[in-house]
């Protein structure tokens, strides 16, 4: 797993080591790393033209130092002062003895318009708020330039990814020592993100929150071994759909069929349509026929009505893991009896964000905040769905899984996405590793599916099993 730390924890670690470095170490040391990979965008430096757009302290400092690497290697630079008597002395003064030269924000529309790449310096990680006016101008101005964002991109939160006023929108992002919050959960304005070690590893406090990789899931991901029968291999059952949501039924049931499970028994008064479309499954017409299973996965489609209520009511009486998702959140936050029911199990609920609001309250701007709230209070395992999707246990352990795309926005794709996690629930996983590789997953197989062009949930459905081949080819 990759960490994720906050502002704070990033500006205390940088504190200790400042006190163990001579003075202006560190920032060079990172600035080094920012001209590598600024180089590499540049393709050929000797002859290229950078514009650094530099605000005050070290956010600018680092842009600075990084020019004065570049303009070392026949590059032209140009540095942007959006406050002049607040730009770092040090970088400054050396990037005036390397050549480089310096430009105030009247004189940048003409610089920009003939750049090779852009270095985003305006704003580091104790910024708050969107851009300036004269610094969003600058911005518009660079349109069409590859922008490099040194830490985050200028106008987006650390913290919380959350983009209040103008911003900028990065190539690439190139922080310093360790991820931050943004560059997952804002994943799509940071674009390729790289860490450049500068040392803070061995001082880091444990992580905020964590990434899972594709070797995490893969270790996890339950494969059959030589002893295993469809009873050990997991059985899971879905009570989802009805005669208006026949297609909830179908997907979540063959999400399940696909992810792996060794039996699915499904429930429900959409059990025709189900046999019709995945044979292997054991479709019945109640919940309380369906069987014996190591999990259930309930509410997709089931209504909110008292029949809805008494599917979830007798899923949670069976005392299994449980994934609960759609009609069945809202039944949970209209009923304090089931609410309670499920305090302390293993529940993995799955919101989106209107869901969210009706069990827990508003999202707000702060996506892990608000999860690792909810599944306090709730005493369940929270999976906030989202571009960028949150996993929260009551614990505080906390998983983001940026998406790439939002292929996955798509009608019935949360269908699908419960019909995983049932069935890694029932393979064994405990509720936050069902929830984080089953989203994990999910948005590889959205990924597969659409290959560029959007794709409907049946589609996702069905690329599940080479998302799952694809975990051990990474």
């Amino acid at each position: 797993m990759r960490g994720v730390w906050t502002a704070q924890q990033i500006r205390d670690t940088e504190q200790v080591l400042l006190d163990r470095t001579p003075e202006g170490a560190l920032m060079r040391r990172a600035a080094f790393g920012l001209a590598v990979h600024a180089r590499r965008m540049l393709g050929r430096v000797a002859g290229g033209r950078v514009v650094l757009l530099v605000g005050a302290g070290d956010n600018g400092g680092d842009a600075l130092w990084a020019g004065v690497e570049l303009r070392r290697r026949g590059a032209g630079v140009t540095a942007v002062l959006m406050t002049p008597d607040r730009a770092h002395p040090a970088g400054l003064a050396a990037l005036r003895r390397a050549g480089g030269r310096t430009v105030d924000v009247d004189a940048a529309p003409a610089v920009l318009a003939e750049a090779d790449l852009v270095l985003d310096g305006i704003v580091g990680i104790s910024g708050r708020g969107g851009l300036r006016p004269d610094a969003a101008a600058l911005v518009d101005a660079a349109s069409g330039v590859p922008v490099l964002a040194v830490d985050l991109p200028s106008g987006v939160d650390t913290d919380t990814g959350a983009v209040d006023g103008d911003a900028v929108t990065a190539t690439e992002t190139c922080t310093f020592g360790a991820r931050k919050p943004v560059h997952v959960l804002a994943a799509p304005r940071c674009g390729p993100v790289h860490v450049v070690d500068i040392g803070l590893g061995p001082l880091l406090p444990p992580p905020y929150a964590h990434v899972l990789t594709a070797s995490d899931v893969a270790a996890r991901w339950p494969l059959p071994g030589p002893a295993d029968d469809k009873y050990t291999q997991g059985v899971v059952g879905i009570a989802a759909g009805s005669a208006v949501y026949p297609g909830a039924a179908v997907l979540a049931t063959g999400a399940a069929v696909l992810a792996t499970s060794g039996m699915v028994r499904f429930a429900g008064s959409a059990a025709a349509g189900v046999r019709d479309h995945w044979w292997e499954v054991i479709a019945t017409d109640s919940i309380d026929d369906a069987g014996r299973t190591q999990a259930w996965t309930v509410g997709p489609g089931i209504g909110t009505d008292d029949a809805g209520y008494t599917v979830l009511a007798t899923a949670i009486g069976k005392d299994v893991p449980l994934c609960v998702d759609a009609d069945a959140i809202t039944l949970l936050s209209r009923h304090a009896d089931l609410r309670e029911a499920v305090r302390g199990k293993p529940v993995v609920l799955t919101p989106h964000a209107g869901e969210f609001a009706r069990i827990a309250g508003e999202v707000g701007p702060d996506r892990i905040a608000a999860a690792r709230r909810a599944a306090a209070e709730l005493g369940v395992t929270v999976l906030l769905k989202g571009n960028a999707t949150v996993v929260a246990d009551p614990d505080g352990r906390t998983l983001v899984h940026p998406a790439t795309s939002s292929w996955a926005a798509t009608a019935g794709s949360g269908d699908v996405l419960s019909g995983i996690i049932g069935a890694l629930l029932a393979a064994g996983l405990e509720p936050w590793w069902a929830a984080g590789c089953g989203a994990f997953l999910h948005a590889r197989a959205a990924e597969i599916a659409a290959d560029g062009a959007p794709a409907p949930a049946s589609a996702l459905q069905a690329a599940i099993p080479e998302a799952i081949r694809s975990l051990r080819a990474d």
